[in-house]
Parts: structure tokens; sequence; C-alpha cells
């Protein structure tokens, strides 16, 4: 799309009142609730879900598959961490695809993060209401009138605004953060190192021992569960137009959370697998609980560790609605989704991006009650966004090498090179695991790109950030053509 044609497909909404009715509160967030904001996206995934790995490639399997996921967290949110001082707008990988991919580009990755983003707290708040019941809070079961209570409150603390939101998701992560640290110092004692591979062999699978009971396909299977330490993290650059100074806070920020989430996935694995063994944990809804007092009576340390358990789920949960709501409202501001989905409140909260995903996310909840399969969802989104960000930055970096950048990525193309490769490898791994949940992600992404194909395409804001970034680059080459 030209300049040019950019302007003609404004329309009414190329107005300055357009973007001040668009407007988010600006300076709200520094480099720490930006830090508390990324772990707070993923902390969850220590509590509960990365343990399943363990029955598709065991301990070695999980423990290479983790590896090789978290060098792809790595390279990726150093791309972005480039990418995100560049071009500092609420679209995060949408708007860095949307720079270096075209208007196509854009959209395929915000559609697979907004998958993502929706998808996910609807998994947790069930989650959320499994942990309610088994601790006996308030006589409740899980249900959806959990469900709904989740959802109104935190939302209704976002609606509040910005600050106070995140501020809100610092406290609650670090509660849940300590508690991991409590849980490891706790489950070491019992650390034995025969626990770690005792899973039955499978002898008929190829490359099989006893460190890798599923042989080398074993692998490949467990990189979705080995995403659960760090699913999400990339989400911190939706924040970029509420951080303040976000071309030095974002990388800070990206690089605090990474580095964080690291340690709290090699204390988790190491302590949970080595205290009750790999086989005891690998099917439980609370791994942690299980590896402190298996099948024994609860103790002190692992009640404390049930209700920071919870605790790291509304973490999550809250996180993740934050994430969702600014996705959605930056593609509806440049026009990919309905206009009116971009409004916001006196309060600078997008209202519409925060009710709507949130109305979706009870119902798929309330209607299915299978959290594993909405997580497979997301996990699918996750994995095209993140190829598709990665590439972002390589083109980026070819095609526009004299752009300023104020923090440069480690490695350069190399980095984020190995993040494509990566996320290409995890999204075919994912039909392995749950077939029927990659096809019901592609058939959403199916409609989602005919609706922009037939309409939207045809009527985006010119001076939306995003479209703004681009329209000048395309003068810029237009002029040194020229």
């Amino acid at each position: 799309m030209t300049l040019e044609e950019t302007k003609d497909t404004a329309g009414p909404a190329g107005s300055d009142d357009y973007l001040e009715r668009r407007a988010l509160r600006r300076g709200s967030a520094g480099w720490l609730l930006l830090t508390g904001l990324g772990v707070g996206y993923v902390v969850s995934g220590d509590f509960s879900g990365w343990n399943i790995g363990l029955a598709e490639g065991g301990f070695g399997g999980l423990a290479i598959a983790t590896v090789l996921m978290g060098v792809m967290y790595a390279c990726l949110v150093y791309a972005l961490a480039e990418l995100s001082a560049i071009l500092p707008a609420a679209g995060g990988g949408y708007g860095f695809a949307r720079r270096a991919l075209g208007t196509w580009g854009g959209f395929l990755t915000g559609t697979a993060i907004l998958i993502e983003y929706i998808l996910a707290p609807a998994a947790i708040s069930i989650f959320i209401g499994d942990y309610v019941e088994s601790l006996s809070l308030f006589g409740l079961e899980s249900g959806w009138p959990v469900y709904l209570a989740c959802f109104a409150l935190f939302i209704g603390i976002h609606l509040w605004g910005v600050g106070e939101a995140l501020r809100f998701s610092l406290i609650v992560t670090a509660i849940a953060v300590a508690a991991l640290l409590i849980f490891a110092a706790g489950a070491f004692t019992d650390f034995r190192v025969d626990g770690l591979d005792d899973i039955p062999v499978d002898a008929s699978a190829f490359g099989s021992n006893s460190w890798l009971p599923f042989g080398l396909l074993g692998i490949w299977a467990a990189f979705p569960f080995g995403m659960w330490f760090f699913l999400g993290v990339e989400g911190v650059p939706l924040a970029a137009e509420e951080a303040k100074d976000p071309v030095r806070s974002m990388p800070r920020a990206l690089s605090l959370s990474m580095m964080i989430l690291v340690l709290l996935a090699v204390l988790t694995f190491f302590a949970a697998t080595g205290a009750r063994g790999s086989a005891a944990i690998q099917d439980a809804g609370n791994p942690l609980v299980v590896a402190l007092q298996g099948d024994g009576d609860p103790t002190a340390l692992s009640r404390f560790v049930n209700y920071a358990g919870l605790a790291g789920l509304v973490a999550s949960f809250f996180s993740l609605i934050y994430a969702g709501s600014r996705q959605l409202f930056a593609l509806s501001r440049a026009g990919y989704l309905p206009r009116f989905l971009s409004l916001t409140s006196r309060r600078k909260s997008p209202y519409l991006g925060l009710l709507i995903p949130g109305a979706i996310g009870f119902a798929l909840a309330a209607g299915t009650g299978n959290g594993a399969r909405m997580l497979n969802i997301a996990v699918f989104g996750a994995t095209i966004s993140y190829a598709l960000m990665a590439l972002s930055h390589i083109v980026l970096r070819r095609r526009e090498p004299d752009l300023p950048r104020p923090y440069r990525t480690p490695g350069g193309v190399l980095t984020s090179s190995v993040a494509f490769v990566l996320a290409l490898s995890a999204l075919v791994a994912t039909f392995l695991v749950d077939v029927d949940a990659a096809l019901i992600a592609l058939g959403v992404y199916v409609v989602a790109l005919a609706y922009f194909a037939f309409y939207s395409r045809h009527r985006l804001v010119a001076n939306a950030p995003e479209e703004e970034f681009a329209a000048l680059a395309a003068a810029e080459a237009e002029l040194e053509r020229n």
C-alpha cells in the first residue's frame, strides 16, 4: 500500500478526533511494572501444564524441548526488544509485522496473537475454578459462576485504569514468584536423581532409553509443553504506548522478564521431578503439590504452594486479559477489525476491547470446560505469531539497515533466524500433540482472513500509528528510488 492509497482508505476516520477518542494513558508503566507484566503473563505455567510434557517425552525429552524453546524465546525477546524501540506502539508484534511484511503480514500476525490472548485466559479461568474447588474455597465448585466472577472482577480492575491494573498484577506476580522459590527450597530437600528417569521405556520408539522413554520423536512432541515456561512473555511490547520512555524501558523489561523466567523454569523443573519422580507428576493437575506430598496428607508447605498456585493463575489470567485488549485495540484502531472496538473510556481504557474478548472467553470456558484444548489452540496461534515476528526482524534488518535502532539485537539476523526456525518447528509439533486443536485454530484463522480479504483491508485508517509508520517508510523508499 503506497502513501497515497493509505490516505484514500482513511475516510472519515482520518481526523484528529478519531485518535483522541482512542487514546491510551501514556507514561503509566515504568520498567518495573513492565517486567512484572512480562513475568505475570507466564508464571501460571510453572504451577501446572508443563509436566504433561513428561508424558510426551520423558524427563530427557522435556528437558531438551525446554532448552530449545527457551532459546527460541530468548532469541525472539531480543529481536522484539529492538523492534519495540523502533516502533513503540500498542500494536506490538502486529505493528512490527505491518512495517516489515505489509498489511497482510500485519493482519496474519495480529490475528495469531489475538487467538493466543483470547483463548489462554479462557483456559486459565477453568484452571482457577479447579483450584477453587480443590481448596474448598467458600464451598464453591468449578463452573460458570467462578468463571464469570473471574472475568467480571479482573476486567473491572482493568477498566479502572492501566496504572492500577499493572500494580495489582505486579503484587500478585510477586506472590507467585516467591512461592515458587519457597517450593524449590522445600522440594530440593527430597531430591533424588533416580526419580528423574523413572518413566517406563517404550522399546518400540526410535532412540528410546531411560532418559528418552518415548524416543527422539518425544523431544519434538514435548515442544508445546516446554513453551509453557515462557508462553506470553512476548506480549510486553503491547504496553509500549502506556510505558514511560518505551525506547529504554521495553528492552530492559523484556530482558529482565526472560532472565527471571529462565531461573524459575530451571528451579521448578528439577525440584518437582527430583522430589517425587517424573512418573508421579506427569499427569498431575497440580504437580508442585504432588511433588511435595505425593499420596500422603497435606503439609503446611504443600497447602501454601496450593494457594500460591491460585495466585499464579490469577496473575497470568489478569495479565493476558490486558494483552488481548491491547492487541484488539490496535487492530481495531487501524481498521483491521471494526473501528468501534478501539474506543476508550474517560480513564483511557479500551472498554470494548476488554469486554468483548472477556465475553467470548467466558462463553468458551462455560460452554466447553476444556482448558487443555483451549491452551493448545492458544499455542498454535502463538507459534504462528513468533515465526512472523522473527521474520519481521529479519526483513527490517535487510530492507532498512539504516533505520535508527536505539537498541540492537545481539547477534542480529542470526538471532532472529534461530527464533524463526524453532517457531516453525514448534508449530508443527502442535499437530503431534492435539490435531483437533490445531485444525480448530486453523479454521478460525481462515474465517478471519476472509473478513480481511473481502472487507477490512479496503477500510484501513491512515493516521493510525502503525499505518503512519508504514506510509512514511514507503514514502522514504520511493524518494530513494527517484
